[in-house]
């Protein structure tokens, strides 16, 4: 499977529950997508192919994006969409 499918099943999971899947371009390190629910969820989510791992950088900006606060997610599977969007939904870590 490749990146760009796990990342359109993401939004298209998302839309499903009323939210927002907002693509990330400019800043160096970013996670591909920031999420938005309703109620006020969210979390930045860093999409990958099957094994593939985040690169130095990125991995930088989640640690600085949870310091403020902000929950981070590395997806290399769509089987994980579910679950992310769970803990999103019921508001855990």
């Amino acid at each position: 499977m490749l990146e760009k499918q796990i990342e359109r099943k993401l939004c298209d999971e998302v839309d499903k529950l009323g939210g927002m899947c907002l693509k990330q371009n400019g800043i160096a390190g970013i996670p591909d997508r920031l999420v938005l629910l309703p109620n006020g969820r969210c979390a930045f989510v860093e999409l990958k192919a099957p094994g593939e791992k985040p690169r130095k950088l990125q991995v930088i900006r989640m640690k600085q994006l949870q310091k403020m606060g902000f929950r981070c997610f590395v997806i290399d599977d769509q089987t994980q969409i579910g679950k992310l969007l769970s803990k999103l939904e019921g508001g855990e870590s």
